[in-house]
């Protein structure tokens, strides 16, 4: 088992390997103790030290495990990154950013339209440490650099959007983060690093809920940064030492196990969420649906400029929250609760789940309705999946 590095994970080797290659070989080699193919859980709080001084590469779990030290490396490789540090949640890896690299006085941009649990942190807890925040629709370019300030150090993006599914231009935020003395973090978690590489595009952190695609079947909580300097590394590492906020060996092993099948999964994912889309959009009782790969998207350009496919993460209208509730009580193949990404597909009301801390107010002002609804189209049999929704569907 390899020991742990300093940046908290490793380089991508010389010579370029495939994506598929790359989530089922790189930091998952045999256990060099036992030959056992797949890395084994090191269930440990603590490791013996041969002399004081003297240790293999590990003291304490809290600081280091080599369970986490393969996902670490693995995680860093599929983002092209040069380190990879996870944590308890995808929130977690969230407070990390924050709690790293800013300090009283700092202005942190962020896109209007994300996550609901990112904005109710940022207004909630670090604007009680003197952080500023601003909000900006950041698929314009021209709000992002009307919000840049001289205080700005974060430009936070999440592409496409939750639930909206609203792009950003990652290159062209990235060129004015740059430009003003800021750093993006981009949010890949709806894309996967499948379908989407933020770094290759001139980002300098990715953060993804690990819970989601890249973990894959429902069963796991974690979160991970994916950066690219050395300082982004120690100043990660240092952070799960100090907050212990670290994920655990067997959720790491979950992750591992969940990214082995990553690149098949992401097809089916992809395959399945166009067919849903077209059949949404074609139902009559459907009043909208919200969706990158529609050729008449007003971003479907970029989203294929950026993306390699436009994953599974869909919402649609269904014109009231009278009509969202009587639709969603009838689903049986499609399962309703929070969460995407599983191997299953769920389907949530954001109004009243992932985007009920933002209250009526801030819903209205990013155009999220009571009526919409997100589905995250899994890998069942597709026509199960229309047979469910045509069903539930007609009780409107």
């Amino acid at each position: 088992m390899a020991k742990k590095k300093s940046s908290g994970g490793s380089k991508r080797t010389e010579k370029k390997i495939g994506f598929s290659t790359t989530c089922i070989h790189t930091g998952q080699e045999p256990d060099p103790s036992t030959g056992a193919v797949v890395v084994p859980i090191f269930a440990t709080s603590t490791y013996v030290q041969e002399e004081l001084g003297k240790n293999k590469g590990y003291e304490y779990a809290r600081v280091s495990n080599p369970t986490r030290t393969c996902l670490e490396t693995n995680l860093a490789a599929l983002e092209g990154g040069t380190s990879a540090h996870v944590f308890a949640s995808g929130m977690a890896a969230v407070t990390a950013v924050t709690q790293c690299f800013l300090k009283q006085g700092d202005h942190l941009i962020c896109g209007h339209n994300v996550y609901g649990g990112v904005p109710r942190y940022f207004n909630q807890v670090m604007a009680n440490y003197g952080v500023e925040f601003s909000y900006v629709d950041t698929s314009d370019l021209d709000a992002v650099k009307k919000a840049m300030r001289r205080n700005t150090r974060i430009l936070w993006v999440e592409t496409p959007t939750n639930p909206l599914m609203v792009l950003t231009d990652i290159k062209e935020v990235a060129r004015i983060a740059h430009d003003g003395g800021a750093e993006l973090v981009v949010d890949n978690t709806f894309m996967s690093p499948y379908f989407q590489r933020p770094l290759a595009l001139g980002a300098d952190m990715v953060m993804h809920s690990t819970t989601k695609f890249l973990n894959g079947h429902s069963d796991g909580l974690g979160g991970v940064i994916a950066a690219t300097k050395p300082i982004h590394a120690e100043k990660l590492a240092f952070m799960q030492k100090t907050s212990g906020a670290i994920l655990s060996p067997f959720e790491c092993w979950l992750v591992l196990r969940g990214v082995k099948s990553l690149a098949v999964r992401m097809v089916k994912h992809d395959e399945n969420g166009r067919e849903v889309a077209e059949y949404l959009r074609g139902h009559r009782k459907v009043k909208q649906v919200l969706y990158p790969g529609f050729s008449d998207h007003p971003q479907h350009a970029l989203a294929k400029k950026q993306m390699t496919g436009f994953g599974s993460m869909i919402t649609f209208e269904t014109g009231s929250l009278s009509n969202a509730k009587k639709m969603l009580a009838k689903v049986r193949v499609c399962t309703l609760a929070e969460s995407l990404g599983g191997v299953e597909t769920l389907i949530s009301h954001p109004a009243t789940m992932t985007h009920a801390a933002l209250g009526e107010k801030g819903r209205k002002q990013i155009g999220l309705t009571d009526g919409m609804v997100r589905i995250s189209v899994g890998i069942e049999d597709v026509d199960d999946l229309l047979a469910d929704l045509d069903q539930a569907l007609a009780a409107i």
